[in-house]
């Protein structure tokens, strides 16, 4: 099988990164967290040549769910156009309500109220196949009560939202955070991983297991 590769839009005022990933040279691709503008989004995509089959939420709060609905609406009416199965949005169960509260989700504090869902509700360390690529979300509470990371074990790569950032971790003071389950869901959750996994953040740039094993201050 070709090899799995990863893109990323910075999108919206928090420059949040939203990421898809896709097999080489094959069309189908996963979203991850589909920041802001999802319209644009869905032509950027499609004007590569990609279909979208799946979109992931890492976590609910607004600057990583504001483009989710419109998105949604144009991958389904392509798929229904196309005679495809419906796209599906998937999140970790325990984000249900954030998702659905605008004061939670902190949106309607940022200036656009924004309540959504997801179609599948995932449990820890379920995994599932999208666009010939396998995955396990691994829920990590602590930025938010359902944040959670998706793990592409073949590719080495881990997508953490908020949870983990290159030397830094997520905030914890918004609605259902708390430091002390963020580092434990790090360190027990994340830091098991191998060491040359690459992790993929909400936002700024890349990083490794094993350098933030080494150099992340929150977490030694």
């Amino acid at each position: 099988m070709s090899e799995i590769k990863i893109g990323r839009m910075v999108m919206g005022v928090c420059q949040t990164n939203c990421y898809f990933l896709y097999r080489d040279g094959e069309q189908e691709a996963i979203v991850v967290d589909p920041a802001d503008k999802g319209a644009n989004i869905y032509a950027a995509l499609q004007k590569n040549g990609f279909r979208i089959v799946g979109i992931l939420l890492t976590h609910g709060h607004f600057d990583h769910i504001w483009g989710l609905d419109a998105l949604r609406d144009a991958a389904n009416a392509a798929a229904e156009a196309d005679g495809q199965e419906p796209v599906k949005v998937y999140a970790c169960e325990a984000e249900r309500e954030l998702l659905k509260s605008v004061r939670m989700n902190v949106s309607e504090q940022a200036g656009r109220a924004c309540s959504t869902y997801a179609d599948v509700y995932l449990k820890d360390g379920e995994e599932l196949t999208l666009a010939g690529m396998c995955f396990k979300m691994i829920a990590t509470p602590g930025h938010t009560a359902g944040g959670a990371c998706y793990y592409f074990e073949e590719a080495g790569i881990l997508v953490s939202g908020d949870t983990l950032f290159q030397e830094s971790i997520g905030r914890t003071d918004f609605p259902t955070g708390s430091m002390g389950t963020l580092v434990r869901s790090i360190k027990e959750k994340l830091f098991v991983l191998p060491d040359d996994t690459r992790v993929y953040p909400g936002h700024g740039e890349s990083t490794t297991i094993g350098h933030e094993k080494e150099q992340n201050p929150f977490c030694v």
